[in-house]
């Protein structure tokens, strides 16, 4: 039995000010094994920004997790951009933007960067994942513990979602989702859409899911403010996107995933020193 709760994109700058509060109300009031937040603290990486989204994260309860978005980097400066993205995050969330990880009995998480301060298209919102980073991901989550439920997070959803109102456009999005499945990954939880999804990967043995979670701006496209509750136990998993209706935080929408079985057996589980082949590969 298990339970994270996952908040993304809540853009401080544009926050909506009393679903921030009911949500740092409800982690208190919900036991949990982890506070996940999948990048986007801020709106345009300004230091008052940052502030404002420390602060917010530091009153959350521990153990919690942190990853950066695209819109964490400072957005005028451009030095910032090319030579230190990641600067302001880090010090103000006491975070690594890379190789960063979450292990504990219950569950693995592994952080991997798909946002760029700067890339050579036009839309530098859009995601990009190294494969050598999820090389070295895949190899730390076939290292959780036997049982354990195994979550790569990481800001943009690395497989186009249908029905969602814009798209990561991941560059090698789907050979890293399908290196994380080989690699036994049960989640792949992520933001940036500021919708809330759970659905099968295509890909590999087709227990692996792709999980997105809602914003906590007014930044909405068409979805109220929200966050997710994933629930687990030996069989299921259980995602419940939470939304905000003014008042209280209230279920919106529930999905139960069949949770992958050869992980919770030792006999059976990824080899936590043999790279599959997909992992090597990737190389």
């Amino acid at each position: 039995m298990g339970r994270v709760l996952q908040f993304s994109d809540v853009h401080f700058g544009c926050e909506h000010k009393h679903a921030c509060a009911a949500a740092l109300e409800y982690a208190h009031a919900t036991p949990n094994d982890l506070v996940l937040i999948t990048g986007d603290i801020t709106q345009k990486g300004y230091p008052d920004e940052f502030k404002a989204a420390g602060a917010w994260m530091r009153a959350m309860p521990e153990p919690r997790f942190v990853i950066v978005g695209n819109h964490d980097v400072p957005y005028w400066d451009a030095v910032a951009r090319v030579f230190h993205p990641w600067r302001a995050f880090e010090t103000e969330t006491g975070f690594p933007a890379h190789d960063g990880q979450f292990r504990s009995d219950a569950v693995m998480v592994r952080g991997v960067v798909t946002a760029r301060g700067w890339q050579a298209r036009p839309n530098w919102s859009k995601g990009v994942i190294d494969l050598d980073q999820t090389r070295r991901a895949a190899e730390a989550l076939r290292q959780a513990p036997i049982g354990a439920l195994r979550i790569l997070a990481c800001h943009h959803p690395l497989i186009e979602m249908v029905g969602t109102p814009m798209t990561g456009d991941v560059k090698r999005g789907d050979e890293a989702a399908l290196i994380f499945a080989e690699a036994g990954v049960d989640l792949i939880m992520t933001g940036h859409v500021h919708v809330p999804f759970a659905m099968p990967i295509p890909l590999a043995d087709h227990c692996s899911y792709a999980v997105g979670c809602g914003t906590l701006s007014h930044r909405e496209r068409g979805a109220p403010p929200g966050f997710n509750q994933i629930d687990w136990d030996a069989k299921t998993i259980t995602v419940t996107a939470l939304a905000w209706d003014g008042s209280s935080y209230r279920s919106h929408q529930v999905w139960r995933l069949p949770r992958r079985q050869d992980t919770r057996k030792a006999a059976t589980a990824p080899s936590p020193v043999e790279p599959g082949a997909l992992e090597k590969a990737a190389v």
